[in-house]
């Protein structure tokens, strides 16, 4: 044994010692040589065998198994993500990740939000995961124009799977959802019609202080001064209701201009059908003489000047509309046909009663359109 370990570490020559003397060297035989080889060989292959690749100890392989969910926050970097990867068991290490992540140049484009993704995936997996829109876990509500302050709660109530309570109770602090103190404490007309993502766990607070913000940031960058936001969204409501095509948006915002100031032929009335249903809890159809005869706040056939509020959401199309009305002298209008929206308008009330009889032969015309 002391010879083999001669034979594997050297001899070791003194310091200060001659080399080139009588000092022989000892020869190896080849039985020794091949029993040097075989012991070498044999350490070799049993440190493979114990001591995996560090390429394999520090990723996962495939596609991962089970499922979690992981939040990627705003303005996390790559080495952010790998640490929240490794953390939820979705990549073996950071490292693993974070090579990924820099190799590829679509990585930068990982969006914050909640993913859905797999248990022990590998590395370019998990990248491939957050690149790919499906994982990403949300959900979207609709806000149409026009739609008012209840038929949001109710459509926010569904996407988020709450009660329309709850979400009116949200609803009742105006100022944890950031509603201007030109509202008055009514959010009706404050929420821009918008498609918004809603985040896993938002609430229904959250997510209506959501919707003002965009109306706020929207009458801003529309330059209107702050004094006059809630008389332009009042008007601009009126005009979402009325109107059925957006082309007559400033000529019925020129209408509701010039009856506000005529004292000769309305008396300063708006008289839009839509005021009247608004105050009886109604969005649509037409109001019978018992329904006109009511006298609420929004009633503009009893009522001169505008009334208390805007009565819906009305869109940006409508708003720029009630900034700048088209040029005329129009008091009245009406729509003649219901399938293509065709609108008259006129100045005179003999003019405007033609075009109501020209829309009394059309409904004659086509009875299952009233239906």
């Amino acid at each position: 044994m002391s010879d083999f370990f001669e034979d594997f570490g050297g001899t070791e020559i003194p310091a200060g010692s001659e080399t080139g003397g009588s000092r022989s060297k000892r020869k190896r035989s080849p039985g020794r040589a091949f029993a040097l080889g075989f012991v070498l060989a044999t350490v070799l292959a049993v440190g493979i065998a114990f001591f995996p690749s560090s390429e394999s100890s520090r990723d996962f392989e495939g596609t991962g198994t089970g499922s979690v969910t992981v939040t990627i926050p705003e303005g996390a970097t790559g080495t952010d993500i790998a640490r929240i990867l490794a953390e939820n068991g979705v990549v073996k290490t950071d490292k693993a990740f974070i090579e990924e992540f820099s190799a590829d140049a679509r990585a930068a484009s990982i969006q914050p939000g909640t993913y859905s993704l797999k248990k022990e995936m590998s590395a370019s997996a998990a990248l491939s995961a957050l690149l790919n829109p499906t994982s990403k876990e949300e959900m979207k509500v609709t806000i149409p124009e026009g739609f008012t302050k209840q038929q949001v709660f109710e459509r926010l109530a569904s996407v988020l799977g709450v009660s329309v309570e709850e979400v009116q109770a949200a609803a009742s602090d105006p100022n944890a959802i950031g509603l201007p103190a030109e509202a008055g404490g009514d959010l009706e007309g404050w929420f821009a019609p918008l498609t918004y993502t809603l985040e896993p766990g938002m609430t229904a607070e959250q997510a209506l202080a959501a919707m003002v913000s965009e109306r706020v940031i929207e009458l801003q960058q529309i330059g209107v001064p702050q004094a006059q936001w809630k008389e332009l969204l009042t008007k601009a409501s009126i005009i979402e209701r009325e109107a059925n095509r957006a082309e007559d948006y400033p000529k019925v915002a020129r209408v509701i201009e010039n009856r506000l100031v005529d004292v000769d032929n309305v008396n300063g009335r708006l008289q839009m059908d839509s005021t009247v249903l608004y105050g009886l809890g109604r969005t649509g159809g037409v109001p019978t003489q018992a329904e006109l005869d009511q006298d609420t706040p929004y009633n503009t056939y009893k009522n001169q000047g505008l009334p208390p509020g805007p009565i819906g959401n009305p869109g940006e199309a409508a708003i720029k509309a009630a900034l700048q009305p088209a040029d005329g002298s129009w008091l009245y209008f009406v729509t003649v046909d219901l399938n293509t929206g065709e609108t008259r308008f006129a100045t005179t009330l003999e003019e405007h009663e033609a075009n109501i009889q020209a829309f009394a032969e059309w409904s004659a015309a086509h009875p299952e359109a009233l239906q």
